[in-house]
């Protein structure tokens, strides 16, 4: 009975560890560099010529110097002029002043303008999120946090992290004033104005509140939704960064894409099986068709030298003739002739039949049949040695993951000592021709791969942090760019410098574009 009891609680165990829902499933590089665009919104006293912290909630970059937070946040700075609203960045900096552009008590939203330049990295909106299921992370600064960190009023102006929280997407819930999303990432006061991301590290909704509840009732937290979002920003002159891909991690695309390289082996494989056996065929076709060509020749050959022989008898014959029988006052020039055209005609048979072509030649007609018809396709077509010329490239949605804005069609003007329309130089590196840009105004680096063979162009984009941005900006700085035309050596000495800022980024890009490029006509 005991025994009964125990398998049967053990399968109820099992049961429910199966029926559990899976931890979120994240990318932890995407909800960094997302992270890295929220801020703190600091509410300031400066009466009395001292700078005290009220109150703070969380806000998030949607651009350079524009920043998304609760209304609520703000509402107390608003309601009093004497106090004064402030940004904290996480990612390093100082902290600044932040003014009011507009603010909208009906969904709890605000939007503040920096009073100086912060350059934070702006995070881009989900244009199609899920509202019903899926993993999600909410991103900011829970004051229980703080206390329980034992930090003062002046340590909200230095730059922290901000506290990361996981959990799942319940269903969307209009309140009576606007559209919200239920969730149970956990949020404290703090949270209210931060980002709450999807996997791939993009704007889902804006936390705002949660429910009250007792120590037995389940927790769940509501967040403003991008159809608040979205309309609020156009209506305030903002164009935020959206997209709306769907969300697969860089692993399943390198599976997917693994798969494909897989496949396309294959099919590879199979082709030169398929074209071996054409070969193959063609050959023994070839074959044949010289070994008749031969026997046609022989045979020839064999009617000539018995035509000869049998012309040669003939005028021998007639010579013989003539000399046993010679007409009067007949010299003996004609029997000569005859004799002449008979040693002719023995010799021109001897010739025909020595001419003769041998089966041993078979081999080698063959050979130079072969060469000719290779010959003959290869001038068919110049395309891959002569890849100069100018191209429009694709994106190739299946294989790509886009993280950032949608990405539109690219030309390239290509030359063939790697310069790229006329003023970006590449160096050829392994198969490739790559080039490394590290602007000075982006929080991020990018790897471009072009391979003019195979019609390939890829963009591997890295979100970076203030340590990992300074030493890929350090690495840049280590070496001058040569400008296009500079030759082989200074594309070569390109690949070996470039070596230097690959080796500080990180193991794998947060974005990846990979574009289909066609020769466009007449390279123009």
């Amino acid at each position: 009975m005991v025994a009964s009891l125990f398998r049967l609680l053990l399968s109820a165990v099992l049961l429910a560890l199966l029926v559990a829902p899976s931890p979120a499933r994240a990318d932890p590089a995407d909800i960094d560099a997302a992270a890295r665009g929220v801020v703190r919104v600091v509410i300031i006293d400066r009466r009395g010529g001292q700078v005290t912290p009220l109150s703070h909630g969380s806000g998030f970059a949607i651009g350079t110097e524009r920043v998304v937070t609760n209304a609520h946040v703000v509402r107390q700075a608003v309601a009093d002029p004497s106090l004064a609203i402030g940004i904290v960045p996480s990612d390093g900096g100082d902290a600044i002043y932040a003014r009011l552009v507009t603010i909208s008590d009906r969904n709890d939203l605000a939007l503040l303008a920096t009073t100086a330049p912060m350059a934070l990295p702006p995070l881009t909106v989900s244009g199609n999120p899920a509202v019903d299921a899926g993993s999600v992370v909410a991103v900011g600064y829970p004051m229980n946090v703080d206390r329980a960190q034992g930090l003062s009023a002046g340590d909200l102006f230095r730059a922290v992290p901000p506290v990361k929280s996981a959990g799942f997407l319940s269903g969307r819930r209009p309140s009576r004033d606007f559209d919200t999303l239920l969730h149970t990432a956990p949020i404290a006061r703090g949270n209210s104005g931060g980002p709450l991301l999807d996997e791939c590290g993009r704007v889902v909704g804006v936390n705002s509140f949660g429910t009250e509840s007792g120590s037995a009732d389940a927790e769940f937290f509501f967040a403003v939704s991008t159809r608040e979002l979205l309309p609020f920003l156009t209506a305030n002159g903002v164009v935020p960064r959206v997209n709306s891909s769907p969300c697969r991690s860089l692993a399943d695309l390198e599976a997917a894409e693994a798969g494909r390289a897989e496949r396309e082996a294959q099919d590879a494989a199979r082709a030169a099986e398929a074209d071996a056996a054409s070969t193959a065929r063609r050959q023994a076709d070839a074959r044949r068709a010289i070994e008749f060509e031969i026997i046609a020749e022989r045979e020839n050959g064999m009617a000539a030298t018995f035509l000869l022989l049998i012309a040669g008898f003939a005028a021998a014959l007639y010579g013989m003739f003539l000399h046993e029988f010679p007409r009067e006052n007949e010299t003996a020039t004609r029997p000569r002739i005859a004799f002449a055209v008979a040693a002719l005609a023995l010799l021109g048979a001897g010739g025909a039949w020595a001419a003769r072509p041998g089966f041993a030649q078979v081999e080698g007609r063959l050979a130079d049949s072969l060469l000719a018809q290779r010959t003959a396709e290869a001038g068919g077509s110049d395309a891959g040695d002569n890849p100069a010329g100018s191209y429009t490239c694709v994106l190739d949605e299946s294989r790509s993951r886009v993280v950032g804005d949608a990405a539109g069609d690219v030309a390239i003007r290509w030359a063939a000592d790697g310069c790229v329309n006329g003023r970006t130089q590449y160096a050829r590196t392994g198969g490739d021709w790559t080039r490394i840009l590290v602007p000075e105004e982006e929080a991020a680096a990018t790897v471009n791969r072009f391979d003019p063979a195979t019609g390939e162009y890829r963009v591997d984009r890295y979100l970076l942090g203030r340590e990992a941005r300074e030493a890929a900006r350090a690495a840049r700085g280590g070496y001058q760019v040569p400008q296009c035309g500079g030759g082989g050596a200074a594309a070569i000495q390109l690949a070996q410098r470039q070596q230097a800022i690959l080796a500080v980024l990180p193991p794998a890009p947060n974005e990846r574009l990979v574009y289909r490029c066609t020769k466009n006509d007449a390279g123009r």
